[in-house]
């Protein structure tokens, strides 16, 4: 597992439950801002399941990954929701998508859990 992998997996274990936060965060989080695409693709390969909530991680307009690992954009929405976190169906340009309502009332800031997680 690569360095910038296994801080995108401690950025990703630090989100607090009842938040979310976009991948390009965790990007920057992990030391590589530009690299949002990069942490969408480790997550796919989440080893910890039950450890790693990769479901706590979304797009920056709020829309659930339809390709979430374990079970598609339901399943995320699903989870979030369990935590407190609404979501709701909603359609743009690339048909029906499942996006967090509210996002800015779910961001997590980036603190907590040993400091300000924004300074990479």
């Amino acid at each position: 597992m690569t360095e910038f992998a296994k801080a995108v997996y401690e950025a990703t274990r630090r989100i607090p439950r009842g938040k979310v936060a976009t991948y390009g965060q965790i990007a920057l989080i992990a030391g590589r801002p530009n690299a949002a695409r990069a942490v969408g693709q480790i997550l796919h390969r989440n080893p910890e399941q039950g450890i790693t909530p990769c479901h706590r991680v979304v797009f920056a307009d709020g829309s659930l990954a339809s390709g979430f690992a374990f079970g598609g954009s339901g399943v995320q929405a699903e989870l979030l929701n369990a935590e407190g976190v609404e979501t709701v169906a909603a359609y743009g340009t690339n048909g029906g998508v499942v996006r967090v309502r509210g996002l800015g009332a779910y961001l997590w800031d980036g603190r907590g859990n040993g400091g300000d997680g924004l300074s990479a």
